[in-house]
C-alpha cells in the first residue's frame, strides 16, 4: 500500500513522491495524518538542508501535526484505532536526570518526527513506541479542530516561556515580532489578565493579521520605544518578549522595560549571528529577569491543548491558509513570504 509524502533530499529540494505506507511493529501506532502546519524549522530545513539528508536518505519534513489512529502494534493500551490524537514532538530516553525530572525536551538523545524521522508531511506517519510509552501521544478532544491540534506544538512552546516570564494582571506586554507565535503570546498574555498588549513587527500586513486574529492589541510599526512610553506614562513594559530571530529586537527589548520587569528572548539567532552587544548596565540598574526558553515539556505540550478544550483560549484564527498535501510548496512559499500566519497542510 502506497501513501503520498513530501520528502526532503537536500537545500530547496523538496519532492512529492508515492512512497510505502510504514509498517508498524510492537508498541507502536500507525496514525492517519489530518493536518500538519509548517513551521520555521521546516522552513530552515528546506532553505539550507539538514543534517544526514541527501540523495540517499531522504526525509518527511514536519513535527507539528494530528490525526486519527489508523491501527497500533501489540501491546499498545493507552489508544485504540479511530482516536483523534495530537503528537509532542520531542521524544527523551526516558530514563536520564533531564527526562525523569520530566524535561525530556532538554534530554542529550533527544529524536523527533520530521526532524530525525519521517514526520507528518504524508498521509501516514510512523508513532515510535518509545513516544507512545512515554506519553507523547495526547488525546484531541472532539471540540478541537486538528488545526489546532497540529498548531499546540507551537502553543507549548510559547507556553514554556509563559511560565518563565509571568504575565500578572494589569501587566504591560510588549511582544516584538507580529507572527503566529507572537498571537500566542498576545492570547496567553491576555488570559493572564494583561491590561495592554502591544505588538511590534516591520510589516504593517502582519499587525493587520494579528489584529484580526486577537482583537484588542495594540499594534506598532514605528517609534516603538516612544509608544510604549507613552502607553505606560514612562515607566516602560512589565513583560517584552522578542518573537524573532533578530538582534535587534533583542538590544532593543531592555530600554522597553520598566523596572523590576522581565524579558524573555524566544526567538533564536541564526547561526553566526549569535554574537549581539548588549548594554548589561540596563539589566543591573533596572533590575530585569532575562530568560530564554526553547521547545517544551510533555507537561507543557498538554496545558494549552486544555486551554483550547476548554475555549478559554482560540487558536484556530491563527491558520490563515490550508493547503492539501499536493500544494505543500504554496505552503511553503507562504511561510518564507511571511505571508498570513500559520500555513496547514490538510488532509
Amino acid at each position: 500500500m502506497e501513501m503520498l509524502a513530501a520528502r526532503l533530499y537536500g537545500k530547496n529540494d523538496l519532492r512529492l513522491e508515492k512512497i510505502p505506507v510504514p509498517e508498524i511493529r510492537e508498541g507502536e501506532i500507525l496514525l492517519r495524518v489530518k493536518a500538519a502546519a509548517v513551521c520555521g524549522t521546516d522552513l530552515r530545513m528546506l532553505q539550507n538542508g539538514a543534517a544526514g539528508v541527501d540523495e540517499n536518505h531522504p526525509l518527511v519534513l514536519c513535527h507539528e501535526f494530528a490525526g486519527v489512529i489508523e491501527k497500533t502494534g501489540g501491546g499498545v493500551d493507552c489508544c485504540e484505532a479511530g482516536q483523534r490524537v495530537c503528537i509532542a514532538p520531542n521524544i527523551g530516553c526516558g530514563i536520564c536526570n533531564w527526562c525523569v525530572s520530566g524535561n525530556g525536551h532538554h534530554c542529550k538523545k533527544l529524536t523527533a518526527p520530521g526532524v530525525h524521522m519521517d514526520g507528518g508531511f504524508a498521509e501516514f506517519v510512523r508513532i515510535p513506541a518509545a513516544a507512545v510509552r512515554l506519553g507523547n501521544v495526547t488525546p484531541l478532544a472532539d471540540n478541537v479542530s486538528f488545526e489546532a491540534g497540529a498548531a499546540n506544538e507551537a502553543f507549548a512552546c510559547v507556553y514554556n516561556a509563559f511560565e518563565r516570564y509571568r504575565v500578572e494582571p494589569g501587566d504591560t506586554v510588549v511582544i516584538i515580532g507580529a507572527g503566529a507565535i507572537g498571537v500566542m503570546h498576545a492570547k496567553l498574555a491576555k488570559m493572564a489578565g494583561a491590561a495592554k498588549i502591544i505588538l511590534n513587527d516591520l510589516s504593517q500586513e502582519r499587525l493587520d493579521e494579528c489584529a484580526k486574529a486577537e482583537p484588542g492589541v495594540i499594534t506598532v510599526r514605528d517609534n516603538l520605544l516612544e509608544r510604549v512610553l507613552e502607553e505606560t506614562s514612562g515607566a516602560g513594559a512589565n513583560v517584552v518578549v522578542t518573537a524573532c530571530s533578530a538582534a535587534a529586537a533583542q538590544q532593543a527589548a531592555f530600554s522597553l522595560a520598566a523596572l523590576d520587569g522581565r524579558v524573555n528572548f524566544f526567538g533564536g539567532l541564526p547561526k553566526g549571528r549569535e554574537m549581539v552587544e548588549l548594554d548589561t548596565n540596563i539589566i543591573h540598574y533596572k533590575q530585569l529577569s532575562v530568560t530564554g526558553t526553547t521547545r517544551s515539556s510533555l507537561s507543557q505540550y498538554r496545558q494549552p491543548l486544555r486551554f483550547i478544550e476548554r475555549g478559554i483560549v482560540d487558536i484556530d484564527p491563527l491558520v490563515t491558509h490550508k493547503f492539501p498535501l499536493r500544494e505543500i510548496q504554496k505552503a511553503f512559499g507562504n511561510a518564507a513570504s511571511a505571508v498570513g500566519l500559520k500555513q496547514v497542510v490538510t488532509f
